[in-house]
C-alpha cells in the first residue's frame, strides 16, 4: 500500500518534465516604440501577440479603433491582423527595454484612406557646453 503524500522517483521526474515544458512555453516579453509622426509610444507586450492585440493596446491610449489602425514593421511593410510580434521577428533578444522595436503607426483619414507613414526623427541631445567639455577632456587625461 503507496502512503499519501510520498513521491516516487517517477512522479518527481514527471513534475520536473512539467515544469521544464511551463518554462519553455513562457512567454517573453518584447519591448516596442509605436512611431507616428512626432509621437512614441513606449509598450511591451509578449512575443505570441498579435497585430490585432497590439492594435488593442493602441487603441486604449489614443483612441482609434484597430481598423483604423495601419502597423508598419521596420522594412516598412504592413504588418498583418492575424500574425503575431514574433512573425516579424520582434523576440526578447532583439526587442529590449534598452532598444526596442519599432512600430510604424499609420491612422485612417476622413476620406477613409489611410495616411502615408511619418515617423519624425528622434532630436539629439544639444552639445555639451564649452565649460562641460573642457572638464569632459581633463578627466580622460587623469584617467591615462
Amino acid at each position: 500500500m503507496e502512503r499519501r503524500g510520498s513521491k516516487t522517483k517517477n512522479d518527481k521526474e514527471e513534475f520536473k518534465k512539467a515544469v521544464k515544458e511551463i518554462i519553455y512555453r513562457k512567454k517573453k516579453d518584447v519591448f516596442l516604440m509605436i512611431r507616428r509622426k512626432k509621437l512614441s509610444i513606449f509598450t511591451d507586450a509578449t512575443d505570441n501577440t498579435s497585430v490585432l492585440e497590439l492594435k488593442r493596446i493602441i487603441e486604449g491610449i489614443l483612441k482609434v479603433p484597430p481598423e483604423n489602425q495601419q502597423l508598419y514593421n521596420k522594412d516598412n511593410q504592413i504588418m498583418d491582423d492575424d500574425k503575431t510580434l514574433q512573425d516579424y521577428g520582434m523576440v526578447s533578444s532583439v526587442a529590449k527595454a534598452q532598444s526596442p522595436a519599432t512600430v510604424g503607426l499609420a491612422i485612417r483619414m476622413d476620406n477613409g484612406e489611410f495616411e502615408q507613414l511619418e515617423i519624425a526623427p528622434l532630436s539629439s541631445p544639444p552639445d555639451l557646453p564649452y565649460v562641460m567639455k573642457s572638464q569632459e577632456t581633463n578627466g580622460q587625461e587623469q584617467s591615462n
